[in-house]
């Protein structure tokens, strides 16, 4: 079975049209992917200035975070697909202006409607280019070590995305105003939509159309389900709103397996899933998704509750997570060719769940550098290693014609193991707290105490989930590198 260590040469060979400078393709992708990838974590440390500048109530605050992550979880299928079927350049193209229409409508906001309404056109305009940006990478480089290199760049800016998020939410904010965590992607989404046309390669759609009753109920499904997860972490799983979305999303998602099963052009062609060795990236990629966001939400509380830092220094606190994701990401671009996917995958996960089992360990009295920094920089080189293997593992021996909705399924596991990941660890943290302040008189000094604790069993139990994950990448990946190789880079059989 063909598997990861060049871009599948089923896949790549005939497909990578030429561009003028491979180098600037490469820039443009990795900044739009970034810039997507920034705009889940930047707002939230702007959250409290949102909250006091357009008089949000603390529910309707929620809609700021959850209406981008709604159309962005809810849209990636079909933001996928609709570059396979209509030319990804032209769709990269489109999302990135919707982007940065909504970036630019979200800065002049002057309600919350308004900046909900601006924020769900982010949402869509990402769910567009996040597929296509990974499905260029694969359209625009020649499949070998620089496509490899292509992936893990992309790769790093993905993993590092969401805490560069939080250090540049709090440096804007802090000297700027929140306004401006929207109104700097202007700039730079005009910049790619002009680089764009002129840097990457040109990909023709092919005939076909949208699955549109695959597409209603994948969307709704999709919508409620990440909706439903993000309601539990805030209300709890027994809440009737909670209860109603999830068991919708299950029917809706089961109807759009059954529409699937019987389309002739269907939006998610379930074939997909047959190789074995792409299944287990997506299970990987949903787990580690899960262990990275908690990592995060519950990392910025306890360094800013706990030990007293301002939303600045926590955002400075976050740097070493981009170095290690960055370092990781580039050791595996270099070893998977020689080494192919499954030993990356396998030692990122158990070099994660180590990382999280340190963060485990905190205590009211840790400082930073002796309880957080060598945990933090574990996890984050972990996660590199994942998100390259990963991501080559997920479009290996893709056709051309599916290669969008790969990306996109990739994208899907982040996002909803983001989701779940918050939702499950916050009520375990949540229920931990609460259990530790029962029948005591709460001190400032317990209160601390008790938010440790809620904080330490998150982390533990994000490391049992990376622990799975490592299981699923020793037991579930296949292949070990061959003798053959194509275009210098060994592909595994």
């Amino acid at each position: 079975m063909a598997t990861t260590a060049s871009v599948a040469r089923r896949a790549g060979r005939g497909t990578a049209p030429q561009t003028r400078n491979l180098g600037l393709a490469l820039v443009v992708i990795a900044i739009a992917q970034l810039m997507v990838v920034l705009d889940t974590a930047i707002v939230n440390i702007a959250l409290p200035s949102i909250q006091r500048a357009l008089h949000f109530t603390p529910t309707g605050l929620e809609w700021v975070v959850n209406g981008y992550a709604l159309a962005f979880g809810g849209l990636l299928l079909l933001g996928g697909r609709a570059g396979d079927l209509f030319g990804r350049r032209r769709v990269f193209g489109t999302g990135v202006l919707l982007f940065t229409l909504g970036s630019l409508a979200g800065g002049f906001a002057s309600t919350s409607t308004w900046l909900i309404i601006a924020r769900v056109a982010q949402g869509v305009g990402a769910a567009i280019v996040a597929p296509t940006a990974l499905s260029l990478v694969a359209d625009t480089f020649p499949e070998g070590s620089g496509r490899n290199r292509a992936l893990g760049a992309y790769a790093a800016v993905s993993g590092a995305g969401g805490a560069l998020g939080l250090l540049l939410g709090g440096l804007i904010t802090n000297y700027f105003s929140w306004r401006w965590v929207l109104f700097v992607n202007v700039p730079i989404g005009v910049m790619l939509a002009i680089a764009a046309p002129r840097v990457l390669a040109a990909t023709h759609g092919r005939p076909g159309r949208l699955d549109l009753p695959g597409a209603a109920t994948v969307t709704a499904g999709m919508t409620l389900l990440v909706y439903g997860l993000s309601r539990a972490a805030s209300s709890g799983w027994t809440n009737t709103l909670t209860v109603g979305s999830l068991v919708t999303a299950v029917v809706l998602l089961a109807a759009f397996i059954a529409i699937e099963l019987r389309s002739e052009q269907p939006l998610m062609p379930l074939r997909i899933f047959a190789n074995r060795n792409r299944s287990g990236a997506y299970a990987v990629r949903l787990a580690i998704g899960a262990t990275l966001s908690g990592m995060l939400f519950f990392l910025t509380q306890f360094m800013q509750n706990i030990l007293g830092y301002s939303p600045l220094e926590a955002g400075l606190a976050f740097l070493p997570i981009t170095v290690g994701v960055v370092l990781g990401a580039q050791s595996a671009s270099r070893l998977i060719g020689r080494i192919g996917p499954r030993p990356l995958m396998s030692l990122g996960a158990l070099v994660g769940a180590v990382g999280l089992f340190g963060l485990s360990r905190v205590t009211e009295h840790s400082g930073y550098v002796l309880g957080v920094l060598g945990p933090v920089l574990a996890l984050s080189f972990g996660l590199g290693l994942i998100f390259v293997s990963t991501t080559i593992v997920a479009v290996a021996g893709v056709s051309p014609r599916e290669s969008g909705l790969s990306s996109a399924l990739l994208n899907v596991g982040q996002q909803l193991g983001g989701s779940l990941g918050i939702a499950v660890l916050g009520t375990i943290a949540a229920t931990v707290t609460r259990n530790q302040l029962a029948s005591r008189i709460p001190t400032h000094a317990l209160i601390n105490q008790a938010f440790t604790h809620g904080y330490r069993s998150a982390f533990a139990i994000s490391a049992v989930i990376a622990l799975v994950g490592f299981g699923v990448a020793a037991i579930v990946i296949k292949g070990r590198p061959q003798p053959t190789e194509v275009a210098g880079v060994p592909e595994a059989a």
